[in-house]
């Protein structure tokens, strides 16, 4: 791995309690990873992962504990929770982390957003709602009392308060096109799981510059490969359920159902599975190729301890 592409580590939301976020966050510091990303989710993806706490009250926790920054991956300010609720709660994470917060946000899922029975609208339409929350989180951040009436959202003399000296930077995950055209339009980052050449080339060409780029990939530690392939697959088959599924079903045994689709074999394409390093790095080195300027690593199982040393012993 060349010295340009910084290492980071992504807390997963989906699978652990609060009190292991902040233990693998503490351990991550101290092992060298430049950042942390965290998931924002109201649901698991399957009820095998079995958690999913409230990301700021974690966001909060994790201020006490470590000083690298950290990273929405990703938050939906479209739906679930109204942009104007979540300008104020990037604001205090940016306070509480002294200006090492990132807000990256995305179009969502259905898995999470539709939790209060709005009907889900369509990609091109979620886009247009995400354009519009991020300039009210925007307005809102720059200080004094806001009233807004869009085509999707209504701000009636909002003003938030407790602010950090300067905005949180918003980081736009995106893959089709129009989204792509979006994040290189409106973000201050582009972020993708994907890692893919084109996008990142996307994205800068359309307005993104030389703004951060950012990738995240799951990985999972286990004393052989073999029962690497079986956590994983018990617990992320959902990681290879094609297409749009992942943007429009809408709960966790929906997932369930399509990743009896997914075979082991699937999963231990998806995921880098097992003790070798040389798996980790073939990771790395895709996203690194793809020209991405920061990578996040996420620990699928119970052996995430054993995964951040092996970063720490053979990449950081």
């Amino acid at each position: 791995m060349g010295e340009g592409m910084r290492v980071g580590y992504f807390l997963s939301c989906e699978e652990y309690t609060p009190a292991q976020l902040v233990e693998q966050a503490k351990l991550a510091q101290d092992a060298g990873f430049t950042g942390l990303w965290i998931s924002d989710h109201y649901h698991p993806w399957n009820d095998a992962q079995g958690q999913s706490p409230f990301v700021w009250s974690v966001i909060g926790a994790l201020s006490q504990v470590v000083t690298i920054p950290v990273t929405t991956a990703v938050t939906c300010p479209i739906m679930r929770i109204h942009p104007a609720v979540v300008a104020q709660a990037a604001a205090t994470s940016a306070v509480l982390h002294e200006g090492r917060f990132v807000l990256g946000v995305g179009t969502g899922e259905a898995l999470n957003e539709h939790i209060h029975g709005d009907a889900w609208p369509g990609a091109a339409e979620r886009l247009e709602m995400l354009d519009e929350a991020v300039a009210v989180m925007r307005e809102l951040w720059e200080g004094g009392f806001v009233s807004h009436r869009g085509t999707h959202y209504t701000v009636e003399q909002a003003q938030v308060y407790t602010r950090p000296e300067t905005p949180p930077k918003v980081y736009m995950s995106a893959f089709g096109p129009k989204a792509l055209e979006l994040a290189g339009r409106i973000a201050d980052g582009f972020m993708s799981v994907a890692p893919v050449a084109e996008h990142v080339e996307a994205f800068r060409r359309g307005g993104g510059g030389d703004k951060p780029v950012q990738g995240g990939f799951k990985a999972c530690y286990a004393p052989s490969e073999d029962a690497a392939v079986r956590i994983a697959h018990e617990l992320w088959a959902n990681a290879s359920v094609p297409g749009e599924l992942s943007q429009v079903l809408p709960s966790p045994k929906h997932f369930e159902q399509a990743s009896q689709l997914v075979t082991p074999d699937m999963t231990r394409e998806a995921i880098a599975c097992g003790p070798d390093p040389a798996k980790q790095a073939a990771q790395l080195k895709q996203y690194e190729d793809a020209g991405f300027d920061e990578v996040y690593v996420a620990n699928v199982g119970p052996h995430y301890a054993e995964l951040i040393d092996l970063y720490k012993r053979e990449f950081l």
